[in-house]
C-alpha cells in the first residue's frame, strides 16, 4: 500500500484526488496539509478524519508520496522537505518561473514526477502533437489556444506552454517567434510564429486545442477535460509508479511509457 501526504488538501484538486484515492484500496492518505493560515488548518477532514496540518515537516515521515497541486511558492518549499527527508514527490503545479523549473530540473537527492498536466489523455495529447509537429514541419502554420475556469491565475496554462516546448523541440532549426496576443493592423502572419492564445471563463475546467493549418486542410488535436478527477488519477498512476523507481525527476511520459 502507498501511502499519502496530499498538500493543498483544501483546494479543488487536493479535494478530487482525497476524494479518489479513498475508492482505491492500494492507497492510504497518511497526511494532509493545508497553507498557514487557511480557515481549515487544524481541523479535521469530513472525509479522511485526519486533522489538517500546515507544516508539511509534521507530517512527512508517515508516508511514501507526496502530491503536490499548491502554487509555485509552496511546491518549492515542499520540494526541499521532500529531499530533506528522501520521500519521493508528485507535483502537479503550474505557473512557474524559469528560475524555479530549473530547481525542480536539478533535483537529484530524491524522486519526482513533474508535470503540468497528469491527464493520461492529455499527455497521449503530447505525444501526438510532437509526432504530428516532427512531420508537417513548416508547411503548416500552428497555433495553441486553450481555455480555463474564470478563477484560473496564470495565463498561458502549464499544459499550453509544455505544448508550446514539445512544437518548439520538435524542430529545433527553426528561428520560432513566439505570439501571445494579436491586435491593429500587425500585417501577415510570419512564417515562423506560433501563438499561444488564452482564454477564461465560466467553470471551465481545461480545453486545449493545437491547430496545423496548412493551405487546402487544417489538422487540430484537442484535449477536453470535463472533471478534476482525471487529473487527480493520473496523479494516483505517477505516485505509484513513483515509489518503484531511484532517485531522478520524471514526467507523466516515463509514467506511461509514452
Amino acid at each position: 500500500m502507498v501511502r499519502l501526504i496530499i498538500t493543498g488538501a483544501a483546494g479543488k484538486m487536493g479535494r478530487a484526488i482525497i476524494g479518489t484515492a479513498v475508492q482505491d484500496r492500494g492507497f492510504e492518505i497518511a497526511g494532509l496539509t493545508e497553507a498557514k493560515g487557511h480557515p481549515l488548518v487544524g481541523t479535521q477532514d469530513t472525509i479522511t478524519h485526519l486533522v489538517i496540518r500546515d507544516d508539511l515537516a509534521e507530517v512527512i515521515d508517515k508516508g511514501d508520496v507526496i502530491i503536490d497541486f499548491t502554487e509555485p511558492k509552496s511546491s518549492i518549499a515542499h520540494l526541499k522537505v521532500a529531499e530533506e527527508h528522501k520521500k519521493a514527490i508528485v507535483i502537479g503545479t503550474t505557473g512557474f518561473s524559469d528560475a524555479d523549473l530549473a530547481r525542480i530540473r536539478e533535483t537529484r537527492d530524491t524522486r519526482v514526477v513533474f508535470s503540468p498536466n497528469m491527464s493520461m489523455g492529455m499527455n497521449l495529447m503530447f505525444d501526438l502533437v510532437e509526432r504530428a509537429a516532427r512531420i508537417l514541419k513548416d508547411n503548416f502554420d500552428i497555433e495553441i489556444l486553450e481555455m480555463h475556469h474564470k478563477w484560473k491565475k496564470d495565463a498561458p496554462s502549464g499544459t499550453a506552454l509544455r505544448i508550446k516546448d514539445i512544437i518548439e523541440q520538435a524542430d529545433k532549426a527553426r528561428a520560432w517567434e513566439e505570439v501571445y496576443g494579436r491586435q491593429g493592423v500587425i500585417g501577415e502572419r510570419k512564417k515562423d510564429e506560433l501563438a499561444v492564445l488564452a482564454l477564461r471563463g465560466g467553470d471551465i475546467v481545461g480545453e486545449h486545442t493545437v491547430f496545423f493549418a496548412g493551405v487546402g486542410e487544417r489538422l487540430e488535436i484537442t484535449h477536453r477535460a470535463y472533471s478534476r478527477e482525471n487529473f487527480a488519477r493520473g496523479a494516483l498512476i505517477a505516485a505509484r509508479w513513483l515509489v518503484k523507481q531511484g532517485n531522478g525527476v520524471y514526467s507523466m511520459k516515463d509514467v506511461l511509457g509514452l
